[in-house]
């Protein structure tokens, strides 16, 4: 089988090697990966501003064929679809325990039961990010992060599911609590962005502005149901005139920057809401002051993947797709070969991509 490989922290390449699954055992579950989708979160893991050890493989959202299940697996077995769940709830954890199961970081506990092996026998152990990796043919994980998906959801659209469609969605519907008839600014509008956008509609939001420096994401908000489309430099005029200067009920921030989360916050109302999705650095400061958030009372609610069990969560999104109120399809504007990846990288450094799906079986 083949697997694509970073070797080194600050590689903007990936390696596409032969590669053999390693940990299969009670409590494991071995998948064919049929699609993964490249998600910002790959990049930033592959540049360091997310840590991870490496070499690793990549690939955190994908979908995938179960085809051996090990002792003591039950919810699973072959044959069934499953999305590749990169931190899934464990059940057990302190923070499972108080009903935060999106909180729970088993995706971390993961990585030390590591996935592959290259160079034979006597090769390198690696693991797959965050215990995943399912940018490669087949990959091993633990069984409860084996997500089961009904038949009737296509691979493409599960993978998507799997990171960038529920964080964006689950930030306007389980984080924020969008309401009806309201204001929303989405800045930053790659998948995530575009998937709040979605989830903003879907609230009922009765004006959607959406940000970006990239002239063709601005297209595709509207398309994808924005109000209107502006480049960043044109938000501070845009939100002034259309609300007086009072400012909008709710920001999202979905590019995980300083300078982005100011603007966010500056777009918002008094007594707004300014919803952090974002990924950035550890290092990053936010410049807000004390005396800003105690005297304009914003509140600023951070969203990990989707704020609330992803289990639900994807179960909400399925039912959302099939009802045909969110456009899953037309996210994924490219498709590469798993020997192609490096291309699907390129393609979100540019902006031109708005979804890239790796094709793998």
């Amino acid at each position: 089988m083949h697997a694509a490989v970073l070797h080194k922290t600050g590689d903007d390449t990936l390696d596409v090697v032969d590669a053999e699954t390693v940990s299969f055992g009670p409590g494991r579950v071995r998948v064919r990966m049929h699609k993964a989708g490249l998600c910002h979160s790959d990049l930033s893991a592959m540049s360091g501003v997310l840590a991870h050890p490496a070499p690793f493989v990549p690939g955190h959202e994908g979908a995938g064929e179960v085809v051996e299940v090990g002792e003591g697996v039950t919810h699973v077995r072959p044959g069934d679809r499953v999305i590749v769940c990169w931190m899934p709830p464990c059940d057990a954890c302190p923070s499972c325990a108080a009903g935060d199961g999106h909180l729970c970081r088993s995706g971390y506990r993961n990585l030390a039961h590591p996935n592959f092996r290259t160079g034979g026998s006597d090769g390198t152990v690696v693991p797959g990010m965050l215990g995943a990796g399912t940018f490669a043919e087949e990959t091993v994980i633990a069984a409860y992060a084996a997500i089961p998906v009904p038949d009737d959801v296509p691979y493409e659209i599960a993978a998507l599911i799997g990171c960038g469609v529920t964080t964006g969605i689950g930030a306007a519907l389980n984080t924020a609590k969008v309401k009806p008839g309201s204001s929303v600014v989405v800045i930053g509008l790659g998948g995530v962005g575009i998937s709040v956008l979605q989830g903003a509609r879907v609230a009922g939001a009765a004006r959607i502005i959406a940000v970006d420096p990239t002239p063709n994401r601005r297209e595709w908000a509207l398309k994808f149901g924005a109000s209107q489309a502006v480049a960043p430099e044109d938000l501070k005029a845009t939100v002034e005139h259309l609300t007086g200067g009072f400012g909008v009920d709710y920001a999202f921030e979905a590019v995980g920057r300083p300078g982005t989360l100011r603007a966010a916050y500056d777009a918002t109302r008094l007594g707004g809401t300014v919803c952090l999705v974002g990924a950035g650095s550890r290092t990053d400061m936010t410049d807000i002051s004390m005396a800003e958030l105690v005297l304009n009372e914003k509140a600023i609610l951070p969203s990990f993947y989707g704020g609330a069990d992803i289990r639900r969560t994807y179960a909400t999104i399925i039912d959302l797709w099939r009802a045909g109120r969110i456009d899953l399809e037309s996210m994924i504007t490219h498709h590469v070969p798993l020997t192609g990846i490096n291309e699907a990288i390129r393609q979100m450094h540019t902006g031109e991509a708005l979804r890239t799906v790796i094709d793998i079986a």
